[in-house]
């Protein structure tokens, strides 16, 4: 495989930062300029706002498949620690991975380009929408060209979370295995609130961290590990790959420290000022959902029940709240677009604006906020354990995923056939994401406009 250097331009959409990491001599001089890396990103990450459909998880299928497999952009171990590392925060865990899988080659800029980029499309509809929503699409009967993209989506995860879970060693399958259990209990049992994955999927990810933190103090551990944090003198030698990743992300520790105090001004500033009596509706949408956002871990519809109590029936009936969540999981991007419906029916596209901002924000601010400690402590044997247990716990969610997801959007025979066909173009034939998610879009279409394949599955 052809691996592009510092000098070498953009090798279909290859990350040069991440795949050449035998070449030490290179120091930051050589390294591209920042707007060269920022085209880098937009050529990559332009269409993923657009194809990305079918919510949170199958975001991780899709990403996985365009810069992973298909762009070579940046290698799966980072991919996952960056995947756990948004998982164990507040806010939206496929927007934080997008931005942060950009912040690798363009930093901050490159990553605020790509969250811009992949968030406009559904921002623009849903806010249409919340303006003049019955002259737009009806969402209890979507056009016949989404009908098949749900199913192509769930093929791109299942796909993902087979090859994540090849690279598991023994302990990791078990973390991973006990992970995908208790998430398919938690979404699929009466006696236990919807809201539980905001206390159950932390624990578990940090339960994994810890696991495997203490195995490999062991003498004879389970896993496998690259060196005893025991032995630990210091960090593990530092590569090419290493300095040109510090670089690129291009923040330090006290960055990280100011993105989290900014993060923890605006919240409680926020609350402060709402419960103070000050009166100002943008201010009050603003608390909302910056409240919401700090609060809610995995993103997704676990946000749902949460925003309900909140704006219903203060803001809009609850006809035209689940009208809405109906519109926005019909919507390729971020699920917590659906922030704008909500603002925008209650106070027009001001009130999208700022609802949106205050959703997306803190899961924005806070991944940036731990970028440069993770770049810093992912070279330390310690936390190279505990990345191991957060990365098999984060597996089993997406296997926990696929159960749930596969169960919502193969209802009749036409999906189960453009799963299979989608699951097998995208694993043999080496389709990447919006091809696949085309080519679903296409089958599904078909199968409706002859009305074929339409029993229930």
């Amino acid at each position: 495989m052809k691996v592009a250097d510092e000098e070498t331009p953009l090798v279909k959409g290859k990350n040069p930062s991440i795949d050449n990491d035998d070449d030490a001599s290179h120091d930051s001089r050589d390294f591209e300029p920042l707007m060269d890396r920022v085209k880098d990103v937009i050529k990559v990450y332009w269409s993923l706002g657009f194809i990305a459909f079918g919510g949170p998880t199958a975001h991780i299928g899709i990403f996985q498949d365009h810069l992973v497999r298909f762009h070579q952009w940046l290698k799966e171990d980072l991919f996952l620690e960056l995947f756990a590392l948004g998982q164990g925060l507040p806010g939206p865990t496929s927007t934080q991975l997008l931005i942060s899988t950009a912040a690798t080659h363009g930093g901050v800029l490159g990553g605020s380009i790509a969250f811009l980029m992949w968030s406009l499309p559904g921002f623009i509809v849903l806010t249409t929408a919340s303006l003049f929503l019955y002259g737009i699409i009806d969402p209890s009967n979507p056009p016949i060209w989404l009908l098949g993209v749900p199913p192509a989506a769930v093929a791109l995860i299942f796909k993902a979370f087979y090859g994540f879970a090849q690279k598991l060693d023994t302990l990791g399958v078990a973390l991973a295995m006990v992970a995908c259990a208790v998430s398919v209990l938690i979404n699929h049992d009466e006696n236990i609130p919807s809201n539980s994955s905001q206390i159950v999927y932390p624990v578990l990810l940090f339960g994994g961290g810890l696991l495997t933190y203490l195995d490999a103090h062991r003498s004879k551990p389970i896993g496998t590990y690259s060196k005893s944090p025991g032995q630990d003198d210091g960090p593990v030698v530092q590569t090419a790959l290493d300095r040109k990743l510090g670089y690129k992300i291009g923040m330090e520790i006290h960055h990280g420290i100011f993105m989290f105090l900014l993060w923890l001004v605006l919240l409680v500033g926020s609350i402060a000022l709402v419960n103070r009596g000050y009166d100002n509706k943008y201010l009050e949408i603003f608390e909302i959902f910056y409240r919401t956002g700090s609060l809610v871990f995995g993103g997704g519809v676990v946000i749902v029940p949460m925003l309900q109590n909140e704006v219903v029936p203060k803001w809009m009936t609850d006809d035209q709240f689940f009208q809405g969540l109906g519109l926005a999981q019909s919507m390729p991007g971020p699920f917590f677009n659906f922030a704008s419906f909500l603002g925008g029916t209650y106070a027009g596209l001001p009130g999208a604006i700022v609802a949106n901002l205050g959703l997306m924000g803190p899961g924005f601010i806070l991944i940036f906020a731990m970028l440069p400690f993770w770049s810093k402590a992912r070279h330390y044997a310690w936390f190279q354990a505990i990345i191991k247990g957060l990365n098999a716990s984060a597996i089993g969610l997406i296997g926990g995923g696929c159960v749930f997801l596969y169960a919502k959007s193969v209802r009749d025979a036409a999906d189960a056939i453009v799963f299979v066909l989608c699951g097998g173009l995208a694993s043999f034939y080496k389709f990447g994401a919006p091809q696949t998610i085309a080519m679903g879009a296409l089958i599904g279409a078909g199968f409706a406009a002859f009305n074929l394949g339409h029993l229930p599955y």
